[in-house]
């Protein structure tokens, strides 16, 4: 009997790239800021992959490049086998419908001029041919499966508190039925009890949706109760990518310990010895020779500062770049 074929990944990314040019003075010469370096990976359908790391890693650049806020320098995106950087009408109309973004700030992602109806309602008017009362029965539905009642839909943004606007920016990331929903820091403005309703929330929808999220967070804790895959950056790189399991239990990659190391456990057998990184994280635009990470960690050696390691798949299936490892 042959053996099975795997499906095809829902979006899968290949060596995705986006660089800035930057010039600090008129006679100065022109620097590339490298925000993304190269990043690949492939999200399966309901499953959740989540990008880790210290902020300017360039998490946020990705979730951008992936819904087409900025479109990226080099590499290639394709979504069911279809190459989604096409700048053609049905392919930016596709992107559009299939890949939706949840901010961080909701009340900064509202328009505060607009009533909550008309702000859900206005994705409906631009990419469907829907009448005014379907547009309005399609939102109250939508607004009931967030946890928002029907009173809501004539309320202005200022009305509402932090978890209620959130489920407003979730409820308007679903509207045109996406597949996936890039989540970029969700939950990092909310108070931890409403924290954690909106992620129950998230999973829910998940499960009834069979949605695909991109899980973009600082919060590891987070991270762990949520995701089936991890992904951890270092300025504009993947350093290590497996499955959530492996990631918490085994990481490999001195920085994804020492990221860990740092994440509060309640039970004292699961507490990991803190592991203190120490000095800044390097300028994106004069980075490191060699190593990216190889001034701040307590592995490294002569090679590391004159080699950039490569991202190496292992027999267990992670993915981690580092001559420690080795």
């Amino acid at each position: 009997m042959s053996e099975q074929l795997k499906p095809a990944p829902l979006l899968s990314a290949v060596n995705l790239k986006k660089h800035y040019p930057v010039k600090k003075g008129l006679f100065s010469p022109t620097k590339t800021v490298k925000a993304l370096d190269g990043v690949s990976f492939c999200l399966e359908k309901g499953k959740t992959l989540a990008v880790v790391g210290e902020s300017g890693c360039g998490k946020s650049t990705l979730g951008r490049l992936l819904t087409m806020i900025e479109t990226p320098t080099d590499g290639e995106l394709f979504y069911n086998g279809q190459n989604f950087l096409e700048n053609d009408h049905q392919t930016r109309k596709l992107r559009r419908q299939k890949i939706q973004i949840v901010f961080q700030n909701p009340y900064a992602s509202l328009n505060p001029r607009k009533k909550i109806g008309t702000i859900l309602e206005e994705p409906l008017l631009i990419n469907t041919a829907l009448s005014a009362s379907e547009r309005k029965e399609r939102v109250l539905a939508m607004m009931e499966k967030v946890g928002l009642r029907a009173e809501f839909y004539d309320r202005y943004p200022h009305m509402f508190s932090g978890g209620q606007r959130q489920r407003i920016a979730i409820a308007r990331g679903l509207m045109l039925n996406p597949d996936i929903v890039v989540a970029d820091e969700p939950v990092s403005a909310l108070d931890v009890s409403v924290r954690a309703q909106v992620l129950n929330l998230m999973m829910d929808l998940q499960q009834e949706l069979g949605l695909s999220y991109i899980f973009i967070s600082h919060d590891l804790s987070v991270v762990e109760h949520i995701s089936d895959e991890v992904m951890v950056m270092y300025l504009g790189r993947c350093v290590e990518q497996g499955n959530t399991e492996q990631i918490f239990n085994n990481p490999r990659h001195p920085y994804t310990q020492a990221l860990l190391s740092a994440t509060p456990r309640l039970s004292p057998h699961l507490r990991r010895e803190r592991i203190k990184l120490e000095g800044e994280l390097p300028s994106p635009l004069n980075p490191p020779k060699g190593c990216a990470f190889h001034a701040r960690c307590r592995f490294a050696t002569a090679r590391c500062s004159q080699e950039q390691p490569e991202l190496k798949t292992y027999p267990d299936g992670t993915k981690i770049a580092c001559f420690m490892v080795e």
